[in-house]
């Protein structure tokens, strides 16, 4: 069986061992700093962590 074209170039990112400085809360759905602010409200973490944003949802639903 032939391997899908997508996987001869897909390479799988190389796992880091470093501390996250927040949790994942599902209770309240998002990430929490050790203080229970929003991990959000941290510039120096957004800043550390390059979190991202995605608009995949509201481009293919049209009802979100």
């Amino acid at each position: 069986m032939r391997r899908p074209f997508a996987f001869q170039y897909a390479v799988p990112a190389d796992p880091v061992d470093v501390p996250v400085p927040y949790v994942y809360d599902p209770a309240l759905q998002l990430n929490v700093l050790p203080d229970g602010r929003p991990a959000i409200t941290d510039r120096e973490v957004l800043r550390a962590t390059g979190t991202t944003t995605s608009t995949a949802g509201s481009q293919t639903h049209f009802d979100d």
